[in-house]
């Protein structure tokens, strides 16, 4: 779709074109033509800047050099948070718009979690994407768990991968950093359905993120809406999309994990299964409701503008 051939075949068919996604599929070149081609049909062109830094890549040069060309292009573009919107803006040098990522749940009932006896906290590795870094991450809750119980913590992790994984040689070693470690336990599975992601997130206490380099984080999202609190690297933007939720630790540093762990647990609302978990996710519900009324009038606005602009040009 973002083919001069195509915008050209389906001109007709669209009033403006707005990239999220998928640009690594295409050339910094592909993408000047791209841009070239809107201009030349009058099509205007909406880019928000998720991915500063791609997670599905390990060298970046390339992508980066696509967001310079997009940002160069495009007739507006929006940033999810006020300091990836900063830094969008230095290499745009013009206003970018905020708009927060809005609720990844509808109005369906939300899950709340499983009560326990003990705390649980996971980290879900999919299938070892380049931006996750498995085996230090696995290593590191290892470590903390064992000093967490040693500690007197009564807590327990788990460990979860896809069946199928990018990197078998990765996973192989999870298994084997695991295997007898006391209250770590990996499980490997079907990719999970959304339900079934949902689910398993809200029985946690809280949800460790393992990236070695991203902007934002779509699971930061849906921890939100479930109140699961995050504990992550200090990777990208993530920190600034829910500040109250982020509890940060160094890939390495059992220390700073175990530390992380015990902030994020320390709310009532954080246990699963209890009626101060069930609050927040329904007070939370309110909330993102409203706040979606308030993004899709943000993105009309950015639509308006960025047709005026291509009218008057």
């Amino acid at each position: 779709m973002l083919l001069p051939d195509w915008l050209a075949a389906h001109a007709g068919d669209f009033d403006l074109v707005h990239v999220h996604f998928g640009i690594e599929s295409y050339s910094p070149d592909e993408l000047r033509a791209t841009v070239a081609a809107l201009h030349r049909l009058g099509r205007p062109l909406v880019y928000t800047v998720h991915d500063l830094e791609n997670p599905q890549l390990r060298a970046q040069d390339d992508h980066r050099s696509s967001v310079a060309v997009l940002a160069a292009g495009a007739d507006e573009m929006i940033a999810l948070t006020d300091t990836a919107g900063a830094e969008v803006e230095g290499i745009a040098h013009r206003p970018v718009a905020v708009i927060a990522h809005p609720t990844l749940l509808g109005d369906a009932a939300r899950p709340t979690g499983v009560a326990r006896d003990t705390v649980r906290v996971g980290v879900h590795l999919r299938d070892l994407r380049p931006n996750i870094d498995g085996v230090g991450t696995t290593a590191t809750l290892v470590r903390a768990i064992a000093d967490l119980r040693a500690q007197g913590a009564r807590i327990e992790a788990v460990v979860r991968m896809n069946e199928r994984v990018r990197d078998a040689e990765s996973a192989a070693s999870i298994d084997v950093l695991a295997e007898g470690a006391d209250g770590v336990t990996v499980e490997r599975g079907p990719r999970l359905d959304d339900e079934a992601l949902a689910s398993w997130l809200a029985d946690l206490d809280a949800c460790v993120l393992p990236y070695t380099h991203g902007t934002q984080s779509g699971w930061a999202e849906l921890c939100y809406d479930l109140a699961v609190p995050i504990v992550s690297t200090r990777v990208g933007h993530i920190a600034a999309q829910h500040p109250g939720d982020f509890h940060s630790f160094d890939l390495g540093d059992p220390v700073s994990l175990a530390r992380a762990i015990r902030d994020a647990t320390e709310p009532a609302w954080s246990t699963p299964g209890s009626p101060a978990r069930a609050g927040e996710v329904e007070r939370r519900r309110a909330e993102r409701r409203a706040e979606l009324d308030a993004v899709r009038a943000a993105h009309l606005a950015v639509y308006r503008r960025a047709l005026a602009q291509e009218a008057a040009a």
